[in-house]
């Protein structure tokens, strides 16, 4: 379960363990006890005392001052993603007490534009990467981008990831991207929910959430082997919806001209008569 009452202590645990020691030029000294680097060779890294890492990794100080986060993130690799993640890790509890959570709506705007766009497959996912919203062309590209899916879940168990899909790649970012998401808030009893379903059902799951790796979804490309219209080369933007916490809109797209346009067209030419997804209710 992701409850924890020392978060950055797991977190730098977890990302020390990641590290090897010839990745950052120490020596190889023979065999070692535990993976990845030993707390004081991180201590020396980042240039402070092998007590004061011992007692972060302990929870016995978990807030670290902005210039011990910045050598922490230097002495473990983080890239700007992780040393962000850190840096919110190590913010006191006081100043990042949330306030009840209100049901995820996507904007009645926003519902319009979905349903306006018949060309362009586009969907809205919340910070539990629940598919909330989603219009019919996103459905036919991809049929777990419908009302109610989880995307994590969906990853990892949905037999048509496989299809459609490099599963290995899909699970990794969406762990990371639900780490992104939800942040320190891993006492978040639906993100404790479903962390420990996924936990029981996946092994793979088990490990890369035990990893920390903190990986928020940008824009990027994709490549979808779809059974009615072979292979499509999309390109894709994830765009943050203003004034609602943390809901993504996400479009695809294809290059004008090009097979993957071809190939999307007539994806929308048959899933034009299809009725409009509903916004998923609480």
């Amino acid at each position: 379960m992701p409850s924890s009452d020392n978060p950055i202590g797991e977190y730098l645990r977890a990302r020390r363990e990641l590290v090897r020691p010839e990745d950052i030029g120490l020596p190889d000294l023979g065999r070692r006890r535990v993976p990845g680097l030993r707390r004081e060779e991180v201590a020396m890294l980042a240039g402070v005392s092998a007590d004061y890492y011992v007692r972060l990794e302990q929870g016995r100080d978990q807030h670290p001052s902005e210039q011990v986060i910045e050598a922490l993130g230097r002495a473990l690799q983080l890239d700007e993603d992780g040393v962000a993640h850190l840096r919110r890790l190590a913010t006191p509890t006081a100043r990042r007490r949330r306030a009840p959570r209100r049901p995820e709506r996507v904007p009645a705007g926003i519902v319009e534009l979905l349903a306006s766009l018949h060309e362009t497959p586009a969907y809205v996912y919340g910070r539990y990467m629940d598919v909330l919203a989603a219009n019919p062309l996103a459905t036919a590209l991809l049929p777990y981008y419908r009302v109610g899916v989880n995307l994590v879940r969906a990853s990892f168990l949905d037999p048509q990831i496989d299809e459609t899909h490099d599963r290995d790649r899909a699970t990794e970012a969406a762990v990371a991207s639900l780490r992104a998401l939800t942040g320190p808030e891993v006492d978040d009893p639906r993100l404790e929910e479903l962390v420990g379903e996924l936990s029981v059902r996946s092994e793979r799951f088990r490990r890369l959430w035990a990893r920390h790796d903190v990986k928020p979804k940008r824009s990027g490309r994709s490549r979808i082997d779809h059974p009615s219209v072979g292979t499509l080369d999309l390109g894709y933007e994830k765009l943050p919806i203003a004034d609602a916490d943390r809901l993504t809109l996400v479009l695809y797209h294809a290059e004008p001209g090009s097979k993957s346009a071809q190939a999307l067209a007539l994806l929308a030419s048959a899933s034009v008569t299809a009725p409009a997804a509903p916004v998923l209710e609480p």
